[in-house]
């Protein structure tokens, strides 16, 4: 789920893009033990498999039918999306000013044809390490301190992938906003390290509800959370906000102030190409604050709001 817990676990995930099967072939064997390796045989297969996968390393060869890899390269370079690959030049001509062509592009390194397997193993896990060194350090600027999730930061940049995504693709985006009720009532009686325990509890039980891989756990600000559920239909959205209810019910957390007892309130919507992601966000905060007036701890959703 949280994406720095898997920086240090995953295989890193190569994409070779060739347009000669065998060169692929030669490369795919060096690699299949260590990395999750993708291929591609032409340009605009590359490129779609870049939006999709991910890659954190690509070795592209530069002479290719149709789109060339100077191409895919410059196209991979101006999408903020994809322009953090690191990329490794595969060609046969090995002369100065194409090298310089190369790095000038974006290209981290440069090998030249026929390849020598142990330089060839000996750069791309040298550009794999500085890659996997990168995300490490990244990670801890995308966390909460306090409380262990995705900080606001990791939110909006994983929504902005998701919401590209999903109108690619065509499926749907739900998101759930998660509120404590009368957060600010506890600080007040139990006071600010109460508080914030209080919070690390609810993020731990916001945790503990079965997320998949590539769903997102957020503080969103304060006493805020919030998850983004991508291929979730309002459905699939209503069951995961019923089980976080329970999950931090669970806890029974004594709140004296509270009106309606330890509870968040949820709201959900679900997006269609016609809105934009600014639109996605205040509609869930205006759900919110419609649980909110209709009574908090309950999960509401559309036009309607159901108690829990």
């Amino acid at each position: 789920m949280q994406q720095w817990q898997a920086v240090s676990k995953n295989k890193p995930k190569l994409l070779l893009v060739d347009d000669q099967r065998i060169n692929i072939m030669v490369l795919y064997e060096l690699f299949r033990e260590e990395c999750e390796v993708f291929m591609a045989t032409d340009g605009a297969q590359a490129l779609d498999m870049c939006q999709t996968i991910a890659p954190d390393l690509i070795l592209l060869d530069v002479y290719m039918d149709g789109l060339d890899g100077h191409e895919v390269c410059r196209r991979l370079k101006a999408d903020p999306g994809t322009r953090d690959i690191a990329i490794i030049f595969v060609t046969a001509l090995g002369a100065v000013e194409d090298e310089v062509l190369g790095l000038e592009l974006g290209a981290v390194d440069f090998i030249v044809k026929p390849i020598n397997p142990v330089i060839v193993k000996a750069r791309v896990n040298t550009h794999l390490t500085l890659k996997r060194q990168s995300d490490i350090l990244r990670s801890f600027a995308l966390i909460d301190g306090l409380t262990g999730v995705a900080n606001r930061r990791m939110f909006d940049e994983q929504l902005n992938r998701d919401w590209r995504q999903c109108l690619r693709e065509q499926y749907t985006l739900s998101v759930i906003m998660i509120d404590v009720d009368y957060f600010k009532r506890y600080n007040d009686l139990y006071g600010h390290l109460k508080g914030d325990n209080c919070l690390q509890q609810v993020a731990e039980a916001l945790i503990g509800v079965s997320f998949r891989p590539y769903d997102l756990i957020a503080r969103y600000g304060g006493e805020e959370f919030a998850c983004l559920l991508p291929k979730t239909d309002l459905a699939g959205a209503l069951h995961v906000a019923e089980r976080i209810e329970a999950s931090v019910q669970a806890l029974k957390l004594e709140h004296m102030g509270s009106e309606v007892a330890q509870h968040v309130t949820v709201a959900s919507v679900i997006p269609d190409s016609s809105m934009e992601q600014q639109a996605l966000l205040a509609e869930a905060d205006k759900q919110l604050y419609k649980a909110k007036q209709a009574g908090r701890a309950r999960v509401s959703y559309g036009a309607l709001a159901s108690s829990s």
